[in-house]
């Protein structure tokens, strides 16, 4: 058997290509910054040639190294599911998702009995914490993110296409002075989400309305509270079409009929080679039959 490089130095080096870093890949391997750069060099000489392009704070793989890091990652990647399907003593597929609240209380959540039904092998590990397409990898498998667009680098499969809605409380019609008018928007609240900033914008000037500004703008990071909000009639919430369906509260009513499509959606989002794994297989194609709505 011709010799080969050892596999901590073939492991160091995949992750210094994929992150782009050595700080970063240390991190990933749990070594030291000094001890993995000994491993991407002695690697190197083993090759008899340099695999990157040294710069402050980077590693940029040169030539050789983009060709050596598209035949011996797949290879890598392999042995690594080899090893952990043989070395697993359970049944149990355990996966750990990303997703915003407001979705998995009113799309996932009323659901998860089918999914269980049908994968009672699948266990979900449930996320809520912010900056969720930016962790995967790092405690995620895979996310449900609410977005514009998604890193082309990444997995995405859209779920859904919206129209924005105008959601207000129901009192707001029954008042002495009803808000039937957009252009009475100046003196109402408006209610937007942190990962939705756009919805206002977008609805205004679908309605020809650029000039109207609202009494003021709120910002919240929480759909159900939005939701709470606009009900109690503190605002009105620029929010999904969907949102107002799934919230069932009588309480709130969708004030004017201006029809403006989102420029947002909800996405799945994994790395391209967690799609390959089992936990992350069986939801993403149990969600797509179930859930999407495209």
């Amino acid at each position: 058997m011709r010799r080969l490089p050892p596999l901590g130095a073939i492991e160091a080096f995949v992750q210094v290509a994929r992150l782009g870093s050595i700080k970063a890949a240390a991190e990933d391997l749990a070594l030291s910054a000094p001890a993995l750069s000994r491993r991407v060099q002695s690697l190197e000489r083993f090759i008899a040639k340099p695999l990157f392009a040294r710069r402050h704070q980077a590693m940029v793989l040169n030539a050789d190294g983009e060709r050596l890091l598209a035949q011996i990652a797949p290879v890598l990647d392999s042995l690594s599911d080899a090893v952990e399907s043989l070395t697993s003593t359970t049944e149990v597929l355990r996966l750990r998702l990303g997703i915003l609240p407001l979705y998995a209380s009113q799309k996932l959540f009323p659901r998860l009995g089918e999914l269980r039904k049908a994968h009672p092998e699948l266990h979900l590990d449930i996320d809520t914490a912010a900056h969720l397409v930016s962790r995967l990898g790092d405690g995620l498998d895979a996310v449900i993110a609410l977005s514009r667009e998604i890193d082309p680098s990444l997995y995405a499969r859209r779920l859904d296409r919206n129209s924005v809605y105008v959601i207000g409380a129901r009192s707001l019609l029954e008042r002495a002075d009803p808000i039937t008018r957009p252009e009475q928007l100046s003196t109402l609240t408006a209610l937007v989400h942190r990962d939705m900033t756009d919805t206002f914008s977008a609805w205004r000037t679908a309605a020809g309305l650029d000039d109207i500004e609202p009494l003021a703008i709120d910002h919240f990071d929480s759909g159900a509270l939005m939701l709470e909000a606009a009900a109690q009639g503190l605002g009105v919430a620029f929010m999904h079409a969907s949102h107002f369906a799934d919230a069932n509260d009588p309480r709130l009513v969708r004030l004017f009929d201006i029809e403006v499509e989102s420029p947002y959606s909800y996405w799945f989002v994994c790395r391209p080679r967690a799609l390959q794994t089992k936990p992350v297989k069986l939801f993403h194609d149990w969600l797509i039959r179930t859930l999407a709505e495209v």
